[in-house]
This record gives C-alpha cells, structure tokens and sequence, in this order.
C-alpha cells in the first residue's frame, strides 16, 4: 500500500507555487511560476494520483506569501526525502543549515554533508533539490563569492538572494 499524497498550487505576491507532500513530510515544492499551469506542470505528474488538500499545507502556504514578501522566515517542515541517494540527503541537510539572509560555499556544503572533496557532486546535488527554497540551494554561491548556477535560473536566484538581503521586519 503506498502513501497517501496531497497538494495544493496557490498564488502569492511572485507567482504560483505548487507543493506535494505525504503524511512523511514535503516531498516536491516548486519556484514561483507565472501560470497556475506551470506550477501543476512543474509538480510533476505526482499530484495527479494526490489529493488536492490546501488544509494540509496551510501554514505552509502563510510562510511562502511571507517570505515572498520580503519577511524573514524559516521552514521548519518535516521533508520527505525518500528516493534520494544518502548524499542527496546530506547536502540539503547542509543547505538547511544556511541562516536566512547568508550564503555558503559549494566547498562548504560538501564539508558539511561529509565529503569535503566532492565539490561538484554537491553542486549536482543541489541541482536536484527538489524543495527550492524550504532547502535554500539558492544560499550557495560559488568560493570566490559568484553567483554559481541554479536550476530556477540566476535571475530567480539573484531574486530570492535580493528578497533575503533586507528582510522586512514582522513586529
């Protein structure tokens, strides 16, 4: 018997997010997209045999049109990151480990998920992440301070670097 999903694909002040998770944790969330269709497309054909259920994902949601909003914020929900290899797992428990607002190396990462010389692996690694911003890849930049690759693209990085630079304060 497999697990149940659930999903939701909202709008918020940067676009559509779609998000698909099971009673495990999150298991796919996509960048903001600028159609409702291309977020459900992004998700995936997962959500197709899920559950729509905006309840489920609430909170979540409140978080996103936060930090979409320039608001400091975390996202401290338990993932799901079954299907990833063991080192998958370890650099974005290392990129979770980034404090809102900071960047980190590639060489950092790889460090910090146990492998100080697979620089590259890591970067592939991140490449993969399929939680963009609950795991903030976007927070790794390159040993000499450059902007590096991402997979939502530089301009969707160098946003969310911006949108992270000076937090609005919530009082």
């Amino acid at each position: 018997m497999s697990e149940e999903l659930y999903y939701v694909v909202f709008s918020h002040n940067a676009g559509w997010t779609g998000i698909l998770g099971g009673v495990k944790g999150l298991r796919r969330a996509t960048l903001p997209q600028h159609t409702e269709r291309a977020a459900y497309d992004l998700l995936g054909n997962s959500w197709k045999d899920a559950v729509l259920a905006p309840q489920r994902f609430g909170d979540l949601m409140d978080r996103y049109r936060a930090y979409f909003s320039g608001h400091q914020t975390d996202f401290p929900h338990e993932l799901d990151l079954a299907g990833a290899t063991l080192f998958q797992q370890a650099v974005w428990r290392a990129a979770r480990l980034i404090p809102h607002g900071q960047t980190r190396s590639y060489t950092w990462v790889a460090a910090q998920a146990g492998s100080p010389k697979a620089v590259r692996a890591a970067g592939q690694a991140l490449a993969r992440n399929p939680l963009p911003v609950i795991i903030p890849c976007h927070r790794v930049l390159t040993g000499d301070g450059g902007i590096g690759g991402f997979r939502g693209g530089l301009q969707m990085k160098r946003l969310l670097l911006k949108l992270e630079a000076n937090p609005a304060r919530i009082d």
